[in-house]
């Protein structure tokens, strides 16, 4: 007789903080000014592959383990990284930073909008761990801080934008450090565990 039970599924959020984190690291090295002018192609392989295909299979994989939040952040953010590399990759004809693309404040709004999905997200961070919470606040922050840096014209390495790009290296340090706790549970069996503070449930 054949066995009634479901296959186990591995955790996939270590899967999706990784390509979130990575990706967050190298574009945010951009906007902070260590990486200058057309290094930022260097985020493109990243941001569809790893940030964006990577994340958004584990978002799929979310799904399936009845996780709703995990399934609506990975599989969302994983749609941003494919959008902005859309941005960079002239074949989609968008062009971005050419005069032919979209204009600052059409960037600004793109941010904000992001900006105000990950205050709302945050919101149900608090329902799981406090690891999980500093990554979403310091996002949140570092999209308030690239919208606003793109109304007020600041480039990549300048002004807020700077200051962005140097919360958004944080941002993928937090997260970096949540993917490896669910890692480490995952190779232990709970008996290897980084502290992630967990919240009521």
């Amino acid at each position: 007789m054949a066995d009634s039970k479901a296959p186990l599924l591995a955790d996939p959020a270590p899967l999706g903080l990784c390509g979130f984190a990575l990706t967050t690291f190298i574009l945010s090295l951009w906007n902070a000014g260590v990486l200058a002018g057309s290094d930022v192609k260097i985020v493109i392989g990243l941001a569809f592959f790893y940030g964006g295909i990577a994340q958004l299979l584990a978002g799929m994989w979310e799904f399936r383990n009845g996780n709703t939040f995990g399934a609506t952040a990975f599989s969302s953010y994983g749609a941003f990284w494919l959008s902005f590399v859309a941005l960079l990759i002239p074949g989609f004809g968008v062009s971005f930073g050419e005069k032919a693309g979209p204009s600052g404040t059409a960037v600004a709004y793109y941010l904000l909008g992001w900006a105000i999905f990950t205050a709302l997200m945050t919101l149900g961070t608090f329902r799981l761990n406090g690891a999980l919470v500093g990554v979403f606040v310091l996002l949140t922050i570092t999209f308030l801080l690239l919208s606003i840096g793109a109304f007020n014209g600041a480039a990549a390495g300048s002004g807020l934008t700077q200051i962005g790009g140097w919360v958004g290296i944080l941002t993928a340090i937090v997260a970096w450090y949540t993917a490896l706790a669910g890692i480490l549970r995952g190779v232990s069996g709970g008996k290897m565990a980084l502290p992630i503070f967990p919240m009521g449930a």
